[in-house]
């Protein structure tokens, strides 16, 4: 592709010398779980998220499983989730053995929210999981008043929204836990698999650093049935060198997101808004277009590596019995039907942008 969706490559070369010595650094000891890097890493992104603890484990889905587990969340429970979503929020919920029920999005945010949410709430409800999708935190505020009168705990999805903001807090700071995946496309990506779980309740920090690490607090004392969860230090030390840079290159994904706005105006297709109370950090430039499969291979002869984050709402997905009698989601529907994310990452140039929106503009013209 001329213009890729993510372009791994640039990010890479800019940071080469550094990354290339602290992976070399984190062979040479060859502790290459729960080392320095992963302690370190650990204390650092806490701080930046404004939490007390963070817990580094294998991925995403791992960061999510645990949290689960950790807060007692288990069979005959029931974890209310949003259908606009990568499959994951739900399989962890069903890993664990509760129940996932689906939640509609909110036309404006994408997200779920506390109406979307209060009509699921049974007396089997023991947890909710707002996603922060495409890189915009949901509607904390009333979600948590809700969850706190419901007796609920809440765990955000920030897979999506490293340095994410709400009502001035970042993302991993707001609920009881916060799942948080590197996976290497991410905002903040590892080279490979990763993930961190923060909190602000050192019980649940402890359980969580038990879990990932097969029930164990003391080699070869196992509590619990836990995981082989944790986080490998070659990774972490691969996070540490990008964290420092994140700020700066979700501000330039800010920028370009922008010029995206504005040159998209006049056109069929709907932006992206941003609630008041956010600061989007745009994991995806997530736009909903009509004839959307068209644009796309339109876009794609065209040598752009546009794509779609994510066509089958989770509702709908066989896994979770959606072959047989799912809820009508509208909004999240009506979204996956029509969502495209469009080329964006730190290292475009705002003419890159230009040779986007040419390509949109071009093909409804004709």
């Amino acid at each position: 592709m001329a213009i890729p969706l993510v372009d791994l490559v640039d990010q890479y070369e800019s940071l080469k010398p550094e990354l290339d010595a602290a992976i070399i650094d984190s062979l040479q000891g060859m502790q290459l779980y729960l080392g320095k890097n992963t302690r370190a890493f650990e204390r650092e992104f806490a701080a930046y998220c404004g939490a007390a603890e963070c817990v580094g484990v294998g991925s995403g889905t791992d960061a999510l499983h645990l949290a689960l587990r950790a807060l007692g969340v288990g069979p005959g429970d029931e974890v209310i989730v949003p259908a606009h979503t990568f499959f994951a929020t739900a399989e962890a919920v069903a890993l664990v053995g509760a129940t996932p029920v689906f939640g509609d999005a909110d036309p404006v945010t994408r997200c779920i929210s506390a109406e979307t949410v209060e009509p699921l709430i049974t007396g089997r409800t023991r947890a909710v999981i707002p996603v922060h999708i495409h890189g915009q935190v949901a509607e904390m505020a009333p979600l948590l008043d809700l969850a706190r009168r419901r007796g609920l705990r809440v765990i955000e999805d920030a897979a999506q929204a490293h340095g994410a903001e709400y009502a001035g807090r970042r993302a991993g700071s707001l609920g009881d836990a916060a799942c948080f995946s590197f996976y290497f496309s991410k905002n903040l990506g590892a080279y490979g698999e990763a993930g961190a779980v923060t909190t602000n309740d050192p019980e649940l920090a402890e359980r969580l650093r038990m879990l990932r690490d097969h029930g164990s607090r003391e080699r070869y004392h196992h509590e619990v049935v836990g995981v082989n969860g944790r986080l490998d230090e070659m990774q972490a030390a691969v996070l540490r060198v990008k964290l420092p840079h994140l700020d700066a290159w979700n501000e330039r994904r800010r920028t370009l997101a922008r010029h995206y706005d504005e040159r998209l105006d006049g056109t069929p297709v709907e932006v992206p808004t941003v609630v008041e109370a956010t600061r989007h950090v745009y994991h995806h430039y997530a736009i909903l277009a009509p004839r959307r499969d068209e644009l796309l291979a339109h876009l794609c002869e065209r040598g752009i590596g546009a794509g779609i984050h994510y066509p089958i709402p989770c509702h709908l997905q066989a896994a979770v019995g959606g072959d047989q009698s799912p809820p009508s989601l509208p909004h999240a529907e009506r979204i996956g039907a029509h969502v495209l994310s469009l080329p964006l990452y730190p290292e475009m140039s705002e003419a890159q942008v230009d040779e986007v929106v040419d390509g949109v503009k071009e093909f409804y013209a004709s």
